[in-house]
């Protein structure tokens, strides 16, 4: 599928299909205002005013003034001297999105790099010409230098790149194409390497990857309060409408429909002498809801940045003018993945608690541990600690990264913002939540299996198919790591979800 590609007006869609594979390709109409760009940088180069990063050196060194002779050096040394990163490549799946970012600021024609550019970076994406870039180096202010530069290094034949999956030396890969590496031109090679595409595409995976991690929490949640004889009473739509917080209120919905005609439920709506069920089974709408709230705040900013101009300094062509300012600072980026780690690490700190208590019979009713015969079998006992450790991994993971700074190149950059780091982090800290909901997936449908013969609502029976179809009831001890993998798979695939059919869940 190829997703609508309007540089400044994307929609959240959009960069959702790219980041999950799909190819985008800029239409013509966006070239003249590129070429409009492109040709104010040559009048500016041609009047021989000094201006920063057209003929200036960078950062503290942008008072040195550079020869017109030495433009084309100055572009290619600072791509160069700033591919300084360090760690594990970046996901190509990320690196994907982070070059569409980059595509989509260029092209809105504020940057003054010619077509050709641009257009070598989307033939890149076309052929799946990915560029190796490590990991770890950016501070996430005057742009993500380093990831963006060993992104543009692979544009110039230096450094390397995967062609689909077999990595090669930069020309190499280009070439397995048919492309070539280009001369950049004054500017480009800083307007390549300034702004928050980095930061921005990692928040943004974070982002799609917790939406799915808050969709398959909804519906283990729901599964679990069946497995525990929960009750839905505090899903009440009368309850949630009095509080007004539209996540609130959509989330209980959702847990209501789940719910709904399950013969379980039923089986104790009179004479449970609970009067009461646990915080983790009767506020799931207030947590989860506020995880909702939170991710859609952030998936507005997000959408705002990714849709924005991230350069400096930036070309305004109908006045040939070059303006220095501070886009490339990612402060709006640090704060929304400091608000997505905040809601990841609360959807899977709620789910550990339903464990917790599934494999206690004293508030359960079931077996301890969810196991027919325990003593002799330990059932969940340690995958209960593992979603405790995991949970415990991300609550140190989930420290606002917005709130460091520290400075940089000679005190010229002396507050940055710490978005790659904050953003980087989501990742493993999703997949730490993901597991979490994989055991808690496997708890619940264990626990349904001991109300036999009564069953749950249709769409959650669906679900503890899709599980049975995948992994057998415990009954002994036996390899348990194989189960968790297993369910892990159903989890991250979006096939536990996709179990439910027409059962609607919340959007961001």
């Amino acid at each position: 599928m190829t997703p609508s590609f309007d540089p400044g007006a994307m929609s959240l869609s959009d960069w959702r299909a790219i980041y999950r594979g799909a190819v985008p390709s800029l239409d013509a109409r966006h070239h003249p205002r590129i070429q409009a760009s492109a040709d104010a940088v040559a009048r500016i180069v041609a009047r021989g005013e000094p201006v920063y990063g057209i003929n200036t050196g960078f950062g503290k060194l942008a008072s040195v003034g550079i020869a017109a002779e030495d433009l084309v050096a100055l572009q290619k040394n600072i791509v160069l001297s700033h591919c300084a990163g360090v760690g594990e490549p970046l996901s190509p799946v990320i690196t994907r999105l982070m070059m569409a970012l980059k595509i989509a600021s260029l092209a809105q024609g504020f940057s003054g790099v010619r077509l050709e550019t641009i257009l070598l970076l989307e033939a890149m994406l076309a052929h799946d010409i990915v560029p190796v870039v490590p990991a770890q180096g950016s501070v996430g202010a005057s742009g993500d230098l380093a990831p963006l530069a060993h992104m543009t290094s692979v544009m110039i034949g230096v450094g390397e790149a995967f062609a689909g999956n077999t990595r090669l030396p930069a020309v190499d890969a280009l070439a397995s194409a048919g492309l070539q590496p280009i001369e950049l031109g004054p500017k480009e090679g800083l307007a390549l390497l300034n702004g928050t595409q980095f930061s921005t595409a990692c928040a943004l995976a974070g982002l799609f990857e917790a939406e799915l991690l808050f969709k398959n929490a909804l519906v283990s949640g729901a599964l679990a309060t069946d497995a525990a004889r929960g009750s839905d009473t505090p899903f009440d739509a009368r309850i949630h409408q009095l509080r007004k917080h539209d996540g609130q209120i959509a989330v209980a919905s959702a847990l209501q429909t789940l719910m709904a005609g399950s013969a379980i439920r039923e089986s104790h709506r009179l004479g449970d002498v609970r009067v009461q069920d646990p915080y983790c089974l009767r506020c799931q709408p207030q947590v989860m809801g506020a995880a909702l709230d939170v991710l859609r705040q952030a998936a507005a900013t997000l959408l705002t940045e990714a849709n924005g101009v991230s350069d400096n300094p930036l070309i305004f062509p109908d006045e040939d003018l070059a303006m220095s300012g501070g886009n490339f600072h990612a402060a709006p980026v640090a704060f929304a993945a400091d608000m997505i780690a905040l809601a990841v690490c609360e959807i899977g700190s709620i789910a550990e608690r339903r464990i917790a208590m599934l494999v206690d019979p004293a508030l359960s009713g079931v077996p301890a541990f969810l196991t027919p015969r325990p003593g002799l079998n330990s059932g969940f006992m340690i995958a209960q600690v593992t979603a405790a450790a995991l949970v415990s991994e991300n609550k140190q993971r989930a420290h606002p990264a917005s709130v460091d700074s520290i400075p940089t190149s000679a005190n010229q950059e002396d507050h940055v913002s710490m978005a790659a780091h904050g953003a980087r982090r989501l990742a493993p800290m999703v997949n730490n939540a993901m597991a979490v909901i994989a055991i808690e997936l496997l708890a619940a449908a264990q626990g349904c299996d001991f109300h036999a013969p009564l069953t749950s609502s249709e769409a959650l029976e669906a679900v503890r198919k899709c599980v049975r179809d995948h992994i057998a009831h415990l009954d002994d001890d036996r390899y348990f790591h194989a189960d968790i993998e297993k369910a892990l798979v159903l989890v991250r695939s979006g096939a536990a979800v996709e179990a439910i059919q027409d059962t609607a869940l919340p959007e961001l």
